[in-house]
């Protein structure tokens, strides 16, 4: 199609009638992977005398073909744009790209960056040479360059220093010519806004190449001097007067207020990565030493300067005053910027950090005018890190943390005065904002507030006197700042209980408030009183009132933080929440259904949506942990979360992924049966992790699991669909793929074990094809951990059927060296002494059932030697089994008891070392989890070898588990199946006695006494259970 054509149906994409836009797409759909289609669009783009519209049209389609189909995104893929296409479009874009108006560059700037992105430097050696030669030369050439250098090191921004090689001949053929256009520039007298964008993109290109490590071209002293001497210019002088826009957004993202952010943020990046003589390398602290001296002084001098102008009401934009605040809260903790900060602290914390704390016409206006939009920006973590007032906070805390001494006296009498003040003044005249910045202090102080006298004790009559009654307060704001407050302290020791009640009911109180910030700031302050409540009395009585407040406001915002309260709610009252779990299920699952529609509907809206599903979820499954006690509980939740699960368990669930697993999971083992309508959710499951979710694949171990050992009859029988095959078909391809790493399949041999020990004598079909794969992964494994894993695989075979799974493995030829292998790994030790495999009791149990099953095989399939060889083996094992569990019994008995001990004295020496301003004392908290430790490795989860890199790694979930072995006692079943050989093969039996030694006989004897003492303790157990029900 030629260029008429081609634009008469990008025309008709645009088109209002739905058939004419649909045949249009259609078209293009068509046209798109033809010879010179892309090349005939870029030809429209940059054609000045065709319809904008169609030019625009035109743009996107091309921008979107190129991220799509530039290069293939799949190994083996073949390439959908001829060569000879792309090498037409790299000439031209570089041509064009500064002469389209701007709504084109940026279109074609997308398309740029993944052009460079992909063919940088191998298949567009020519590149940075055109780049060189247009920086040398005039106007739109020169920005056309530093548009195209700017894409172009942005690629490098967050590469590691093996990825960064490229740059360094970026920088070393490009900077010296920037450097100079850059001198040009602000020499400029009265520069025009174009000077301005010029300098933001040589800021930018700055930035992009400094950002994780600074090249060796601006290392020399020299060079980086001149730049410095360019920034610290712009930095000083002020921003053009004439043509600032008088509306505040567009204000803030003027040209030349644009180049005082870059230029704030790139010093502000050398100062805190690389100046500070902490962080450093050994080799780079002589360039932190130098900036220090040279530099960090005098960008701390011109930052104070731009602040003052806020102290006269000038203008500064946020973003501008985040980052400075940011570079004097780096500044406090060291001595010589702290020096050159003092003589003007006192002017910095009340004239000008102080008036950022406090509420303002800002913010007034979006109270009033969108509640929500106030409340989503106030618990906003990417809004936080933009804003003055967050910033304010920090350097208040950072301050009164490295120089608390004095500071914080003088912050908390300002604070007082503002409070007397408020007192004093009447209801008219109150300063009802001050008032408000000064409660934002004391809440930003409450860590230090908390530890230090004599302010600790003042505490709870600071609440009472100054934060409680502004819940009665005729302004809104106040109400819910003294919410925050509230909850900030909601965990000091109350000297007067009611106090506490009454701060409570006071944020009860809050939750019924007609302003929605309000209620949102009590909700969130609910849950500080929530976890520091000692008597849950105060709120059995108001817990159904509670819920229902807390979904009134779940109905009216979307927001995770709100999630987070009623998981402590639930948390708390655990059990006694049976009452309300299906209400809340009910009513979570709607909250989650409403914030998934609202991200779809949106796709540009910030993630607050999003995380707020993420935290219905979450909280649904603390409903579900609280309830685990109450199965037919289950059963009637169930049709609720079924289509959630059905939903989310698809590519639609990707960011949900791992939370709507942990539903399947509790839905799968507290339900007192799994259901059909659960069973239709293993089909999605398995799907997925064919095609996306193998990084869930540990995840899912435990639903999957839960299915065969818990529901074994369905799985064994039901045909349709056929689970069996379904499970072969997904684990065989995950085994057998050679790109795959260990640590990606390790769920795969432990659910051919769940098979193997849950399916007894039903699966022997199955016995061959798994064990063919698990040996042919075992032949291609490294690590210790994998081949541990995949030789219980053998060991639950032999234990499922000795004779089968023998003749299996001389039938593949492979039982010599199988054995040899796995009683090598039984001997390996580590330098100290320590078995180096199977260092897990269910590692060691499933080896000792496994070797014990072959000792009552017929001599024709199990020769003497051999028999000898695996009777020792196993003496060993359950030795070894033996004393680890009178270890980890040991060990948490220690456990329980200092749980238990003294309980009473802990909390009075953490009292003391409260009243005394001190932290925990370091030495406790080692001992305790040092115990910790211990009792984890008894259990054979960890291991104090290094060289062991994932111990825990294919221990802990089989430890965790259930499963049918564990109702059978290793050393019974070594006797019972002895006394077996014994009784069907006397001589045999003899035999084997004779080549003990007097070690072994001894050991054997030891087990024989041990296993006639478990058989009593069984018994025991049995009767005192059977007693208690």
């Amino acid at each position: 199609m030629d260029l008429t054509g081609l634009a008469v149906v990008l025309r008709s994409a645009l088109s209002h009638i739905p058939e004419e836009r649909k045949a249009a797409e259609e078209s293009l759909n068509q046209l798109q992977y033809m010879e010179q289609h892309l090349v005939r669009l870029l030809l429209i783009i940059i054609d000045g005398g065709c319809d904008m519209a169609v030019r625009q049209v035109a743009s996107i389609h091309f921008k979107n073909f190129v991220a799509k189909n530039w290069s293939p995104h799949e190994p083996g893929e073949p390439q959908k744009i001829l060569e000879s296409d792309k090498r037409v479009v790299r000439d031209n874009i570089l041509r064009f790209i500064a002469q389209i108006p701007p709504l084109l560059r940026a279109q074609l700037g997308e398309c740029l960056k993944t052009i460079i992105q992909d063919d940088y430097p191998e298949q567009w050696p020519s590149l940075l040479h055109w780049i060189k030669c247009n920086l040398q030369l005039q106007d739109q050439q020169v920005f056309a360059a530093l548009y195209v250098l700017r894409v172009l090191s942005r690629k490098y921004e967050f590469k590691s220093d093996d990825e960064r090689t490229p740059l360094h001949l970026i920088v070393e053929d490009t900077f010296p010519l920037l450097l100079n256009i850059f001198n040009k520039l602000i020499q400029i007298m009265n520069p025009s806004i174009e000077v301005a964008v010029l300098i933001k993109l040589i800021c930018k290109i700055f930035w992009s190449s400094i950002y994780l490590e600074i090249p060796q071209k601006l290392l020399d002293p020299n060079v980086f001097t001149a730049w410095m001497v360019l920034y610290l210019n712009l930095l000083e002088r002020p921003v053009p007067l004439e043509g600032q826009p008088c509306d505040p957004d567009l204000r803030k993202s003027w040209g030349w207020w644009k180049v005082k952010k870059w230029t704030v943020h790139i010093l502000n990046r050398l100062y805190t990565r690389f100046g500070d003589l902490k962080l450093r390398k050994a080799e780079s602290k002589a360039f932190a030493q130098m900036f220090q001296k040279s530099y960090a002084g005098k960008i701390l001098v011109c930052h104070l300067q731009l602040l003052g102008v806020l102290r006269t009401g000038g203008y500064l934009p946020d973003r501008i005053i985040n980052l400075i605040l940011q570079y004097l809260s780096s500044s406090v903790s060291k001595n010589s910027m702290y020096q050159l900060l003092q003589p003007q602290l006192d002017i910095l914390l009340f004239e000008i950090i102080f008036p950022l704390m406090c509420f303002n016409d800002n913010d007034q206006k979006l109270w009033t005018e969108d509640p929500h939009e106030y409340v989503r920006k106030g618990y906003d973590i990417i809004e936080d890190l933009y804003s003055p007032r967050t910033a304010a906070m920090d350097f208040v805390s950072e301050l009164v943390r490295k120089h608390g001494k004095g500071n914080l006296q003088k912050l908390i009498h300002f604070i007082v005065e503002i409070f007397k003040r408020y007192d004093e003044a009447p209801i008219e005249l109150k300063p009802y904002r001050q008032k408000d910045g000064a409660l934002l202090a004391i809440g930003t102080l409450c860590d230090k507030l908390k530890q230090s006298e004599p302010y600790k004790s003042e505490l709870e009559r600071m609440l009472v006197q100054h934060v409680l009654p502004e819940f009665s307060s005729p302004v809104g704001h106040l109400r819910a700042k003294a919410a925050w407050v509230a909850g900030q302290y909601a965990h000091i020791n109350f000297s007067d209980q009611n106090n506490f009640r009454r701060a409570f009911h006071c944020v009860v109180s809050g939750m019924r408030d007609p302003e929605l910030p309000v209620r949102v700031d009590s909700v969130f302050a609910l849950r500080s009183f929530i976890e520091a409540c000692q008597d849950l009395n105060e709120i059995r009585p108001i817990l159904p009132q509670l819920l229902d407040e807390f979904f009134k406001l779940m109905n009216e915002v979307e927001n995770e933080d709100l999630v987070f309260t009623l998981e402590t709610i639930v948390g708390k009252f655990g059990e006694e929440m049976a009452p309300y779990a299906f209400g809340l299920c009910q009513n979570l699952a709607a909250a989650f259904w409403k914030c998934l529609n609202t991200s779809e509907a949106d796709e540009e809206a910030d993630d607050s949506g999003a995380l707020a599903a993420i935290g219905c979820l979450r909280a649904i499954s603390t409903i579900l942990e609280s309830i685990s006690s109450l199965p037919h509980l289950f059963a009637q939740i169930e049709p609720i979360l079924l289509p959630i699960m059905q939903r989310m368990l698809t590519t639609d669930g990707q960011d949900v992924f791992d939370e709507v697993l942990e539903l399947v999971s509790y839905m799968t083992i507290f339900s007192p049966t799994i259901s059909l309508d659960m069973w239709s959710l293993w089909p999605l499951m398995v799907e997925a992790l064919g095609d996306w979710a193998i990084d869930f694949f540990e995840n899912m171990l435990v639903p999957l699991d839960n299915y065969i050992s818990r529901s074994t009859a369905h799985f064994l029988t039901c045909k349709d669909p056929d689970y069996q095959q379904s499970l072969w078909k997904i684990l065989s391809t995950i085994m057998s793929d050679r790109k795959m790493e260990d640590s990606d399949i390790e769920p795969a041999p432990k659910l051919i074990e769940v098979v193997f020990q849950n399916c007894k004598g039903q699966v022997d079909h199955w016995v061959e094809p798994y064990l063919r794969i698990t040996i042919d992964r075992l032949h291609r494994t490294k690590k210790p951990y994998m081949k541990c894993l995949l030789m219980l695989v053998i060991a639950d075979a032999l234990y499922y059927d000795a004779s089968l799974t023998l003749g299996t493995l001389h039938k593949l030829g492979v039982a010599s060296d199988i054995f040899n292998l796995w009683f090598q790994m039984l001997q390996d030790v580590k330098k100290n002494g320590m078995r180096a495999n199977f260092r897990g009791l269910h590692d060691k149990k499933v080896c000792c059932l496994g070797l014990t099953s072959l000792l009552c095989l017929p001599v024709d399939h199990f020769p003497g030697e051999a028999l000898e060889r695996v009777f020792k083996a196993t003496l060993d094992l359950l030795v070894s089994y033996k004393g680890q569990v009178a270890e980890a019994e040991k060990l948490n008995d220690a456990a329980v008891d200092m749980d238990g001990f003294d309980a009473d004295e802990e909390n009075e020496e953490e009292d003391s070392d409260k009243e005394m301003g001190d932290d925990t004392e370091d030495g406790d908290e080692v001992d305790s989890l040092e115990l910790q430790k211990l009792a984890t490795e008894a259990r054979g989860f960890q291991s104090n070898d290094e060289d062991y890199e994932t111990d825990d790694d294919y221990s802990d979930y089989d430890d965790d588990s259930q499963s049918p072995i564990d109702e059978i006692d290793p050393f019974i079943f070594f006797v019972e199946t002895v006394h077996a050989l014994q009784a069907s093969d006397p001589t045999r039996f003899q035999n084997l006695m004779l080549t003990l030694d007097f070690h072994y006989q001894a050991l054997a004897s030891g087990i024989a006494q041990h296993a006639e003492q478990r058989r009593t303790d069984i018994e025991k157990e049995k009767l005192d259970k059977a007693a208690t029900q």
